[in-house]
């Protein structure tokens, strides 16, 4: 929640979001990758990392997201900004801190393990919006198979200004590595640094880190002084060429050892905008509803899988796949991959419903029984607990009059003509079955037969 005086300043987001690369070997050299599983090992570090800083391999991009705003948090806004570049690098190892020795390690595991890190222009104002901005990022890169996208590395500049003035001075929040701690760490280092300007301080140029357990960023360095990385070229490497088309590529250069971004298009799968946009046109569902299905990972092929089992429609089945089942998943930390619960079950139950064999508040009664015990299918759990639907009329009229009889109060109340109170009996007559009648079937027959001579059946509107 930013200060009441946020209002004063602008407020600007860029960011940096490394990913791994899906590689066998190391990037820039022709090994083979192993890492070492022992305490002991001995590595060999060139002493000096590989990036492509002055020549990246893509610039001038674009990346499109999309946020949920409004009070419900279900209206969708398209937004965009821009990719200044896209490099490769090397993974240069970590540091691993040890406070209470008082000493630090050096982790070369992953050094020279390739890197790819894309810039984006400060064109993002709130923790909000970078967080959707890198959660998009994140699925493109997962449908694409190029990155390890679950492994989130990514650096937050902020700045703020009052409006009229040039650019604040920026930090850098360094190594966030979720999407709720980048959304965190922003919004606490924009209202800091608005506290330092409103109080007549000056914010510093310094590098930061956010502490997840305090919700705070804390000082790791100052950058004041200019610093020398003292780029050069790598002699060892050849150059890398980059082409349109088939039709660009020089003649007597062999396509096959230069890269053509046609020849990739063309490669490129479904990706997370194009699947939203296919649910909704094919299934109908709300816009809000293919985010969910798209930014959990397995959940669109299990919608799918549902709705091809069953003859119910998607705006029924989407209800199922999450309100069900993602309920009980988050209530367990599991992934849709791990659901005990298969996508047939699903499509059983749902078409039991549909048929008319178990009402809905049975099914969902049938679905936590199966979440429990997997090994048992549809028919043998309601089988079990006698949970099939009351067909019989007389079974069915003789429960209606029962509940009638026991409740002469409400009975009066219904005749002086406050029908609201019907709701009251009809839950009784539901509670007394245990689920197993139909509203509408209770209703019909009520009507049919007029329940204790009333001219209007009572649990009729």
């Amino acid at each position: 929640m930013f200060p009441l005086f946020a209002h004063l300043f602008l407020r600007y987001v860029s960011l940096e979001h490394k990913s791994s690369l899906k590689s066998l070997g190391y990037t820039f050299s022709i090994s083979q990758k192993t890492f070492c599983v022992t305490v002991w090992c001995v590595c060999l570090q060139a002493g000096y990392q590989i990036t492509q800083q002055r020549v990246p391999i893509a610039v001038d991009g674009m990346l499109v997201y999309s946020q949920f705003e409004g009070r419900q948090r279900n209206q969708v806004v398209t937004k965009s900004v821009k990719i200044k570049q896209i490099q490769l690098e090397q993974d240069s190892g970590k540091s691993l801190h040890d406070e209470e020795r008082s000493q630090t390690l050096i982790d070369l595991n992953r050094a020279g393990v390739g890197l790819m890190e894309l810039v984006m222009e400060p064109e993002m104002c709130c923790g909000e919006e970078a967080a959707a901005a890198v959660r998009e990022l994140q699925l493109i890169l997962q449908a694409l198979g190029t990155c390890q996208a679950n492994m989130l590395r990514v650096d937050a500049n902020v700045s703020v200004h009052r409006p009229g003035e040039p650019l604040g001075v920026r930090t850098e929040v360094k190594n966030i590595n979720s999407v709720r701690h980048l959304a965190k760490a922003i919004d606490y280092e924009i209202q800091r640094q608005m506290e330092v300007l409103q109080s007549g301080w000056t914010v510093l140029n310094e590098t930061r880190a956010f502490d997840g357990k305090s919700g705070n960023t804390i000082l790791l360095r100052d950058k004041e002084g200019l610093q020398d990385y003292r780029f050069k070229p790598e002699p060892n490497l050849p150059p890398l060429f980059v082409y349109e088309s088939e039709a660009s590529v020089p003649a007597g250069v062999d396509p096959a050892h230069v890269v053509v971004i046609d020849r990739l298009s063309i490669q490129l799968p479904e990706l997370p905008s194009v699947k939203r946009t296919r649910l909704v046109e094919t299934y109908g569902i709300l816009q809000e509803h293919s985010f969910t299905l798209v930014n959990e990972d397995g959940l669109m092929d299990y919608f799918e899988s549902v709705v091809q089992m069953t003859k119910a429609e998607p705006r029924k089945v989407i209800g199922w796949v999450i309100k069900e089942l993602m309920e009980n998943l988050n209530s367990q930390s599991l992934k849709v991959s791990q659901s005990p619960v298969s996508p047939g079950a699903v499509a059983e139950l749902i078409n039991l419903v549909e048929s008319g064999h178990i009402s809905s508040s049975t099914a969902k009664q049938v679905f936590q029984e199966m979440w429990k015990a997997p090994e048992k299918t549809v028919g043998q759990i309601v089988k079990e607990q006698d949970l099939w639907m009351i067909k019989d009329k007389e079974k069915l009229q003789n429960i209606c009059q029962s509940v009638v009889d026991s409740h002469p109060e409400e009975v009066q109340i219904i005749r002086g003509g406050n029908k609201k109170v019907l709701n009251k009996l009809m839950g009784e007559v539901q509670r007394e079955t245990k689920g197993r009648t139909d509203p509408l079937q209770v209703q019909s027959h009520s009507r049919e037969n007029g329940l204790m001579n009333y001219p209007a059946c009572l649990f009729v509107d």
